[in-house]
């Protein structure tokens, strides 16, 4: 089966999946405009880490620069034994309080979680005769949530490491602290409450295994699971075109996202694995369907 979408007749081209500096992206939500803009997209969708703080700012500026940005949000669930199922929430009511509260929540627990990370790096920095970084110090790098491109991107700074993949591999991956998840059922219905349509992010990093893949995500769909992100950076392409299948079988909406945070050598907004850009037609039924949610 050819895996859809190479090239959009019209041109339109989109990205339903980018991340900005309130979360671990580089981008402030305005600059994320303006390289969608850059790159030709008709619209985007800022979906950072348990964070909507960036949406007012990314709707705002893609107003003034005629590019449509879709509220989004992506969340760290488990489903059964899967942790850290990432789950991709569109087009939901961004200031309802009660989401709101909860996710502040999760930046205070996430914030303790990097503090402990950042410890144990320290730890290991002392270890090899080098000084310590302070939280405030990578503080600095983050809007919003701090999290581990944050501590990779204040090494950087002190030249302890090259890159970010270099920071990951020495330090924070063997300093790694165990996440705290939402739990699927209670993050689908609260999309679904917000007015969202859910979508599972990168399936692929879930299972790569074609028949257990499907048996999880006919197992959402009967939980509230409204898509898939079938064009993806993670998925080689005959992977894409089992997730189109899949997508299709189970009647579902498809999307497409680069996952771009800015830091990711070789890695382009707008873009997906082999260079595919993601077709502005892939927007239209999740509009569709997220158009319906508001009425209900």
């Amino acid at each position: 089966m050819e895996i859809m979408i190479q090239q959009a007749s019209n041109g339109n081209y989109i990205d339903l999946h980018v991340h900005s500096s309130f979360s671990d992206g580089v981008l402030t939500p305005e600059e994320l405009v303006e390289r969608a803009q850059a790159e030709g997209l008709s619209a985007i969708a800022i979906a950072d880490h348990d964070s909507v703080a960036g949406v007012a700012a990314g709707v705002t500026a893609g107003k003034e620069r005629g590019v449509e940005v879709v509220p989004a949000i992506e969340l760290s669930v488990q489903f059964k034994s899967y942790k850290d199922v990432h789950l991709l929430g569109y087009g939901l009511d961004w200031s309802d309080r009660g989401f709101l509260e909860r996710l502040n929540d999760l930046r205070e627990r996430r914030e303790g979680r990097s503090r402990d990370i950042l410890a144990a790096v320290n730890n290991r920095l002392a270890s090899e005769g080098r000084e310590i970084i302070g939280f405030e110090e990578v503080s600095t790098h983050a809007k919003e949530t701090i999290g581990r491109p944050h501590i990779a991107r204040a090494m950087i700074g002190r030249g302890y490491v090259d890159s970010v993949e270099e920071a990951f591999r020495r330090y924070l991956v063997p300093c790694n602290v165990p996440k705290r998840y939402w739990p699927m059922d209670d993050a689908l219905a609260t999309i679904r409450r917000l007015g969202g349509a859910a979508v599972l992010a990168h399936p692929t990093s879930v299972s790569i295994l074609r028949s257990e893949l499907r048996s999880i995500i006919t197992e959402l769909v009967g939980l509230g699971l409204d898509g898939v992100e079938v064009f993806n950076n993670m998925a080689q392409p005959e992977e894409m075109a089992a997730l189109q299948r899949i997508t299709g079988d189970l009647g579902l909406v498809a999307t497409g996202g680069s996952d771009f945070h800015g830091i990711e050598e070789g890695q382009e907004m707008g873009r997906g694995r082999g260079g595919i850009r993601f077709d502005g037609a892939l927007l239209v039924p999740l509009k569709v369907l997220i158009e319906q949610r508001r009425k209900l």
